[in-house]
């Protein structure tokens, strides 16, 4: 009885205080997102907002603002305990994820690496990645229709497998298997954010990070119920319905986006397609120390495969497509279970597990392939598959010495894979010159079938300090043991012959940088390293016995910097890098006139990339992005064909994006903006032989919100040139080749409405 009439009291006592403050909400005014951290200002006390973005103040204390790192300082309304905080576009107050998988400020990061926000994905209304990745400088991501794609970072338009495609920190592909298409199995409306890191970052996140790395972060559950609702079309045949919606409920968050697009009869024939794409997102926060995130992510896609056209129906600009069965689908299924917690202030855990369900099937236009037989041509169907289970740790430790931070992880990645290919006889209507029908032979059609189990372990530490004022130090060392357990299920006469084996590679990767910042000024330098292991195809097609091949190792050299200019209206960025290639993989003529893929090339790629923001008024924005590059070959010999000294084909030594955007203030609401997309002039082959313009490409967008309803025009290509997004021509010494020129989209008029809906 004693203790009860102690603790009665005590009870009254925290019912009285807690009935005498109140509840207000910080959360980021674009995504809606609860804001942990903030700092809250009142007339008497200074607090924090709790993870889910909560805070509480006494009844006779006032709110005055809430500020944190990357946000601007927002002051609360007369009457209102809730505040959404603008992200702080600002170069020397942005934040980044993707530099060390920690938040740090841009200008704390030696690498040179872009974001686009939230605000610039929503003013963008972008049906593809291509149209907001271009956006950036030193980046060009080459539309191949219908989502597909290829990607030129500190590299030429290519295929290759140089660039790392990323969901959160963690690829969504595994090793071995890199498809260019890669980022079609991305949902864009999940995204809250994309960051580019131009450059090796193979000592962080491992494989293929060469030319550069893409970082897709989605968005967390947003602090109050709401989301929005959008549909479009375009004069082109192409429409979409976009849905976002959801809330926090107590300790749970959970967030649904996804869309559906389709395309028929547009201006290329037979270029349909559909995708179906639904992300769903949860988030629990049991305390203000642990929160627990799980992602299930599902792409279901088909599209029709044009092909590209030759130089007769490019100058003719014929339409018209040769095909009338071939396509592209698939299927792409992802889960990520990630747990973070933080010990203390300093110091912080995140466990995540990782299922990947992935599926690429093709019946390709460019396997086709001429007989005897006018009427009648060689084809494939082709399934391409694997499933990935993998464990992700990393922990991040602050010491006081020099302000030290220690970032140290490991993963292990076990993904089995399967292939499989069919021979196809394809009928050609000698008439109509087009492809009309095919037909597999029975049993014996496999062209290809074999498994193969990838294993990945890999272990990295990330080190920073500060050894003077200003002066961050940066190293890093990753290393990286694959196996490759390759099963072939076919006899030696199939087109992959490769016996049964186990193939083996270990790799060291290190880094160096530093940044240096005085005031609005901030320099960086860095050297990184960056490697590729081989590739399936590269060790096990169309050869007896799996040749013996080391991973290619690419050598960066870099060094770059920012600054906020004339009272932080003018923010200016650059970066000068030396790329260096070596062991890269190419197919060598032997004694016996055979051929074999060997570790004899190598290349340089060097390059400056620059980006200029300029805002002399609050309502007005005008951006440049540029680059200058030079790709050659150093020592490559392909099949008998010497190119070392030339220029790479598809290599621009000019590409360049600008935009100016205008939101007048006496009209809340409204944007227009003007965009232009420029590509120099480029070799269409390795031997410098032939050339093709590039091409100017101008974009007009305009939209307009009041209240919950938005309405918006895009006009892309609006003065309607004619012009190819990829030209090539496969010369050789005898001058036997054939032109292949990719499309560009002509003027497409895109209108668009939303409706947002919640607080």
């Amino acid at each position: 009885m004693k203790h009860v009439l102690i603790l009665f009291p005590g009870i009254l006592m925290a019912c009285t205080v807690f009935a005498q403050s109140r509840r207000g909400m910080v959360y980021d005014a674009d995504t809606r997102e609860p804001l942990s951290g903030v700092t809250i200002r009142t007339t008497t006390d200074t607090l924090q907002s709790a993870p889910d973005g909560s805070f509480l103040i006494a009844t006779g204390a006032h709110a005055i603002d809430a500020s944190i790192t990357g946000y601007m300082t927002q002051r609360f309304s007369d009457g209102s305990l809730n505040a959404g905080l603008k992200k702080n576009t600002g170069l020397m107050q942005e934040v980044v994820v993707s530099a060390d998988r920690t938040l740090q400020k841009r200008t704390e990061a030696p690498v040179a690496i872009a974001t686009i926000n939230k605000q610039t994905i929503e003013d963008t209304r972008a049906q593809r990645l291509d149209q907001l990745l271009n956006k950036v400088s030193g980046v060009f991501m080459v539309s191949l229709g219908n989502e597909q794609h290829e990607m030129s970072i500190r590299q030429p338009m290519t295929t290759k497998s140089l660039f790392l495609y990323m969901e959160d920190g963690i690829p969504i592909r595994t090793t071995g298997v890199y498809n260019h298409n890669a980022l079609l199995e991305m949902n864009l409306p999940a995204a809250r954010s994309i960051e580019v890191i131009k450059g090796p970052s193979s000592a962080l996140y491992g494989s293929e990070a060469i030319g550069g790395a893409v970082n897709i972060i989605t968005q967390s559950a947003p602090a109050f119920a709401s989301g929005q609702a959008s549909l479009q079309l375009n004069d082109r045949g192409y429409k979409r319905a976009d849905l976002q919606a959801g809330s926090t409920f107590g300790k749970w968050g959970v967030l649904l986006s996804g869309y559906y697009a389709d395309k028929h009869n547009g201006p290329i024939e037979y270029s349909d397609f559909s995708k179906k794409a639904i992300t769903l997102r949860s988030d629990f926060r049991p305390d203000d120390k642990t929160t627990w995130t799980n992602t299930l992510a599902l792409v279901d896609y088909y599209s029709d495969m044009s092909g590209s056209i030759d130089s007769i129906k490019f100058a003719k600009r014929d339409y018209t497509s040769l095909q009338t069965f071939t396509y592209r689908k698939v299927y792409a299924l992802r889960y990520k279970s990630m747990l973070r917690h933080e010990w203390n202030s300093n110091s912080n855990t995140d466990l995540a597990l990782l299922y990947r369900d992935n599926t690429v099937g093709q019946n390709p236009s460019y396997s086709i392939a001429s007989t005897a037989d006018p009427a009648r041509f060689r084809g494939q169907i082709n399934e391409n598959a694997f499933k990935t289970y993998a464990l992700f740790a990393t922990h991040i430790q602050k010491v006081n010495w020099l302000q030290s931070k220690i970032v140290a992880g490991a993963s292990v990645d076990y993904s089995p894979q399967q292939y499989d290919a069919r021979f196809i006889s394809v009928h050609k209507d000698l008439n109509s010159g087009k492809f009309t029908s095919y037909a597999a032979p029975a049993v014996d059609s496999f062209l290809s079938n074999y498994k193969t189990g990838i294993i990945n372990l890999a272990s990295y530490l990330n080190y920073e300090l500060v050894p003077i004022r200003s002066l961050k130090l940066v190293l890093a060392l990753r290393y990286d043991a694959f196996q490759y357990y390759f099963i072939n299920n076919l006899p030696g006469a199939s087109s992959v012959s490769t016996a049964s084996t186990i193939s083996r590679f270990g790799r060291f990767t290190p880094k160096l940088g530093l940044t240096y910042n005085f005031r609005y000024l901030g320099l960086y330098a860095n050297y990184s390293q960056g490697y590729v292991p081989p590739q399936l195809t590269e060790l096990y097609s169309s050869v007896k016995e799996a040749p013996y091949l080391l991973p290619q190792t690419f050598f960066n050299y870099e060094i770059g910097g920012w600054a906020a200019l004339l009272k932080q209206k003018l923010y200016l960025d650059w970066s000068l890098y030396r790329l260096k290639g070596t062991n890269e993989i190419i197919s060598v003529k032997q004694p016996d006139n055979s051929y074999s893929n060997q570790n004899a090339g190598a290349t340089k790629h060097t390059g400056i990339e620059y980006g200029i923001t300029y805002k002399p008024v609050e309502d007005l924005s005008i951006r440049f992005s540029g680059t200058n590059a030079k790709h050659v070959f150093v020592s490559n010999t392909v099949r008998g064909v010497d190119y070392s000294g030339k220029e790479m084909s598809g290599a621009p030594r000019f590409t360049a994006n600008a935009e100016v955007i205008y939101k007048p203030f006496f009209l809340k609401g409204f944007r227009i903006s003007a965009e232009w997309q420029h590509q120099g002039r480029y070799f269409m082959d390795d031997l410098d032989l032939y050339t093709y313009k590039g091409f100017d490409v101008l974009n007009f967008r305009a939209g307009y919100r009041l209240k919950a309803f938005e309405l918006w025009v895009n006009a892309l290509n609006a003065t309607n040139v004619y012009y190819s997004v990829f030209a090539s021509k496969n010369a050789t010494t005898n001058g036997n080749a054939a032109y292949s020129y990719s499309l560009g989209d002509p003027r497409e008029i895109t209108i668009g409405i939303a409706y947002r809906f919640g607080k």
